[in-house]
């Protein structure tokens, strides 16, 4: 063991996580980092920062977890961040002391790729072979030692799962820290490197800044690579012109590009690893294999897939619902003390109605995350994940999609937030951002209590096959499934216009099933619904408040405030009890009075300002203020229209006052205004629309954009009111309106 430095020689160590997916990096990771971890953005991308601090051999060490990659060369701007962190170039992160290369101990072959390109960058590196347990049980013989002495850096075993091998890392990790980097192996022809000289002498004449040898190798290597483009976006046209000089010099010479590159890097490969990895020659069934047979079978596969996802699915609603039951308990009791603690007014108001529903709004969402994430991780820590992206990957492909966005998709039908989430197992940058995109078009269970008050009321109760099937179950089933209907053509028409790029192959490697960590899974459960609370509390919180404000002024709420204090006061009373029709007037007046306030209210009069626009739907301003009511969070209409209605904001969809009022609501000629095209416009509305301001959010923190959330946002908006005004327009002929 090294010794311990004294304080003043002690620096922070930055220590940079690489691997190819499903290696165990980020298993590796969250072992190294405990409950240490934070989670952010790279500024300007959507890449995922994963970050820790912690304590190795006397030394503070600042873990960064990069994101999955087969290479190094870079095609997009997140995936250049990776490249430009280990460069030292990112400047919220200092450049790294140690690489740490995560393998697969298993797959070697593969996994040197990245390791030959991360020693064309001279950086200092370690190796860890992960999952050493598999290769042991698969018969595969690794001379640890032998292939340390030829790559000319430390090597070393893990099983991260098990947390074994783990102290032998750090203290590797410390060692090299101050080592000299082996010299870059010169791995291709001569002419490439002449011809990378020369692109370096254009660049320094031209004035430019010179950039790192691996940089100006991957400007000539990658054609139309991202490295390439940001040095032509600066360029007068001339490099362009030498660079495909250049490589006409070097196909002339048999050194084609990009060609030449696997094949120099796979015979370098070969080269390591011979007589150091004996792998058996006819390779022994494994538990793994028997279990594929069944679980990626094209059928029986499907349907295990299907049952499991329904059961997880299912479990999420029964299990999370108790505790929201609790939250939404305890945020009731919070509003009510409050209200028992202080006078009717603005302030009270402001507390109850913004400060405690806020909060309430943001912790309600707490145990579906919790949950989702919990069967998230265990079906990933088992290495079941991989194998349902590679089932679900040929429906998926249709339009343009991965197997990857299928969990996330099926995870927004019950809610959107952790569904968006979820896509960071998405690597594909395009894949990724049109899941995002996508994904709150899925069905949430927020929609559901809009949809059960007006089939309740306006869609007939027709039974058909002696009763099994309903016109009302039909419906729900209808309005239910819409989003998803829709989803299909928008992820299509977004991978030809925003997101063009040939769709990647699907290329997953199967890990070996294992047994989950409880420990790992416990992690990542408390990573995903601590990055909530952070990411999208406040903003959730700030919304909520806003839309307060907005439906509290500038009307005067005193004579409201005055009758309220009355009933209070006459429910204290214990010996004029507040049963009656002295307190059931009082009641109706404090309704009433509210229906009026909020019709005063800025959010009020913006709905009457855009009753112009929504009359073509079928609606009147009231159904207009519930929308515009309900863009933070679809479910507040229900407890908005029993505003409007003068029934108090606490009614639900089961609510019959409600039914009622709506049944009974006119236009100034008498004309009822609901009737079932309009409640099916309504419905189309809020099957398509982006509702949820807590779902807007998250986009907005996991894309490191407001332009995607305002994208989101505008699209679902033309969809929902194009798809309510066809519903509306339509059915109104169908009746011979």
């Amino acid at each position: 063991m090294s010794s311990v430095p004294p304080a003043a020689a002690r620096r922070t160590l930055t220590l940079a996580l690489i691997g190819n997916p499903n290696t165990g990096k980020s298993t590796l990771f969250n072992a190294l980092a405990g409950m240490h971890a934070r989670v952010g953005n790279f500024p300007g991308v959507t890449v995922e920062k994963k970050t820790a601090r912690i304590q190795a051999e006397g030394h503070d060490l600042l873990l960064v977890d990069l994101p999955g990659t087969y290479s190094v060369s870079p095609r997009s701007a997140d995936e250049m961040v990776t490249v430009d962190l280990l460069l030292g170039r990112q400047a919220d992160v200092p450049a790294p002391d140690v690489v740490v290369c995560v393998l697969d101990a298993a797959n070697l072959s593969r996994n040197l790729y990245l390791v030959s390109q991360l020693r064309d960058m001279g950086l200092p590196l370690v190796l860890v072979l992960n999952m050493w347990d598999v290769a042991e049980r698969r018969g595969i013989q690794i001379d640890r030692e032998a292939l340390a002495r030829r790559l000319g850096v430390p090597v070393v075993c893990t099983e991260a799962h098990r947390r074994r091998g783990l102290d032998n890392l750090k203290e590797t990790i410390v060692g090299t820290a101050d080592r000299e980097p082996p010299p870059p192996k010169k791995l291709f022809p001569e002419p490439f490197y002449r011809e990378c000289e020369l692109l370096t002498s254009r660049l320094r004449d031209d004035g430019a800044e010179v950039p790192a040898a691996y940089l100006v190798e991957r400007l000539l290597l990658d054609h139309g690579g991202y490295v390439e483009a940001g040095f032509l976006r600066r360029d007068d046209g001339k490099l362009q012109e030498d660079l495909r000089e250049a490589r006409s010099r070097l196909a002339a010479e048999g050194c084609t590009l990009p060609a030449v590159e696997a094949r120099v890097r796979y015979r370098w490969i070969a080269d390591i690893l011979q007589d150091i990895v004996h792998i058996p020659t006819e390779r022994p069934v494994t538990l793994s294999d028997r279990l594929d047979r069944l679980l990626t079978h094209r059928f029986w596969g499907l349907a295990i897939f299907a049952a499991l996802m329904f059961v997880v699915f299912q479990s999420i609603y029964r299990w999370a619902g108790p505790l929201m039951d609790i939250i939404e308990t305890a945020q009731g009791m919070a509003g009510d003390w409050i209200a028992g603690s202080i006078s009717p007014g603005p302030f009270r108001s402001l507390l109850v109605d913004a400060v405690v529903a806020g909060i309430g709004s943001v912790l309600v969402f707490l145990p579906q995350i919790a949950f989702l994430f919990f069967f998230i991780a265990i079906l990933e820590d088992c290495g079941y994940m991989a194998r349902a992206a590679f089932l679900m990957d040929k429906l998926m492909s249709k339009v343009g999609l991965s197997g990857k966005s299928f969990v996330p998709l099926m995870s927004s039908f019950a809610c959107a937030i952790p569904g968006v989430m979820a896509t960071r197992v998405i690597e594909n940058r395009r894949d990724r951002m049109v899941t995002i995109l996508v994904a709150p078009l899925m069905s949430c269970s927020a929609r559901l209590p809009v949809y059960l008050l007006l089939i309740g009321a306006f869609v007939p109760a027709t039974a058909y096959l002696g009763g099994w099937i309903s016109l009302q179950g039909l419906v729900l089933f209808a309005m239910s499934s819409l989003g998803a209907v829709v989803a299909i053509p928008t992820a299509w028409i977004l991978k030809k216009t925003m997101f063009r790029g040939e769709t990647p192959p699907f290329v997953m490697e199967l890990p070996s099933y294992k047994w989950p960590s409880p420990a790992i899974v416990l992690h990542r459960v408390w990573d995903r619904s601590a990055a909530f609370v952070r990411r999208a509390g406040t903003l959730i919180f700030a919304t909520t408040v806003l839309v307060w404000a907005a439906g509290y002024f500038p009307a005067d709420h005193t004579r409201v405030h005055q009758l309220r204090a009355e009933l209070e006061s006459r429910e204290s009373d214990s010996e004029n009890p507040p049963e009656g029709p002295a307190a059931e007037e009082l009641l109706q007046q404090i309704q009433a009075e509210e229906g009026r306030l909020i019709a005063q209210s800025f959010l009020g009069r913006a709905g009457q300002a855009i009753e112009p626009v929504v009359r073509p739907l079928g609606w009147d301003w009231r159904i207009g203020v519930g929308a515009l009511a309900s863009f933070p969070a679809r479910e507040v209409i229900i407890a908005t229209l029993g505003t409007i209605y003068s029934l108090g904001g606490d009614v639900d969809e089961e609510d019959e006052g409600l039914l009622g009022a709506i049944r009974s609501a006119r236009w100034p000629d008498g004309q009822p205004v609901f009737n079932l095209p309009v409640a099916l416009s309504v419905m189309v509305f809020f099957a398509l629309c982006a509702q949820c301001g807590a779902t807007l959010m998250v986009i907005r923190r996991e894309t490191n954009s407001w332009r995607w959330p305002l994208v989101t946002f505008t699209y679902m908006t033309v969809l929902a009111y194009v798809g309510a005004l066809a519903t509306y327009q339509i059915g109104m002929r169908l009746l011979g309106g």
